[in-house]
């Protein structure tokens, strides 16, 4: 399928590893111009050199602290001359820390809050004049599969996400007239370096995620690849009719039915 990705310029936030590199390179691969963005420039260049050479497409790093307004505000401005506009975003983020309810500050909210509801809201308010002028664009968040199942100690990326999930549906409703469509994805069990650092310490990993895999209907931990495609078709022009919506991708593991 030619999701018609070619030539589209693509944003993709914390994307020097993990989900954030899956979904660059998912789009570099269909043909898309993709600016990937993270604080740790040596590491960001490297990725962008990687996915250059396995997809033959243009792989710009531009390093950024998407928690400090200024640096956002420079790297739309450069994403956008680099490229001469802006089709789709990738809002994506690493996750607060694990602990119970009791043991966060208001230090600690703070932070969270800045890290993820923040920080989504400022990169997609900026990237609209661009994806206005275009009449079209593509906001993708990716969240959590705790916005549909809790998960023990993880009161603040809860609290977080649900709020990316309230914001994208009223954004959804905004801006549907622009042609601009607005999803959240929310992976489970997916093996990056996240899931392995949350495992408590001195556990065997390798056995220690089959344990985990027994509770998920697929029978394994998803691969980050699979959620790049999502990503990858979430900004197609096949997907002009789904917005609004958050998708999980997690082997069936969630108990929930809505």
């Amino acid at each position: 399928m030619d999701l018609k990705l070619k030539d589209k310029v693509a944003l993709v936030l914390a994307a020097s590893k993990g989900l954030g590199r899956a979904s660059a390179f998912a789009l570099s691969a269909e043909g898309a111009k993709v600016v990937i963005c993270s604080r740790n420039a040596d590491e960001l260049k490297k990725t962008a050199a990687e996915i250059h050479k396995l997809t033959g497409n243009a792989v710009v790093s531009i390093p950024a602290d998407v928690s400090d307004r200024e640096q956002v505000i420079d790297l739309i401005k450069k994403t956008a001359e680099t490229f001469g506009g802006i089709d789709i975003l990738v809002n994506n983020g690493g996750g607060p820390p694990f602990d119970k309810f009791e043991n966060f500050d208001d230090e600690a909210w703070q932070k969270a809050f800045e890290l993820t509801l923040l920080a989504f809201a400022r990169t997609s308010r900026d990237v609209l004049p661009y994806m206005k002028k275009a009449g079209s664009g593509r906001i993708i968040n990716i969240i959590s599969g705790s916005v549909k199942a809790v998960l023990n100690n993880a009161v603040l990326s809860t609290a977080m996400r649900m709020g990316v999930v309230g914001m994208a549906k009223l954004m959804a409703d905004e801006l549907g007239p622009n042609g601009i469509t607005v999803n959240n994805i929310a992976p489970g069990l997916i093996l990056t370096d996240r899931v392995k650092e949350v495992l408590p310490k001195g556990v065997d990993v390798e056995q220690a995620m089959k344990e985990r895999a027994k509770t998920i209907p697929a029978g394994r931990i998803g691969k980050p690849e699979e959620l790049g495609a999502l990503v990858a078709f979430l900004a197609s022009e096949q997907a002009a009719y789904i917005s609004g919506t958050t998708i999980q991708i997690d082997g069936g593991a969630s108990r929930g039915i809505l």
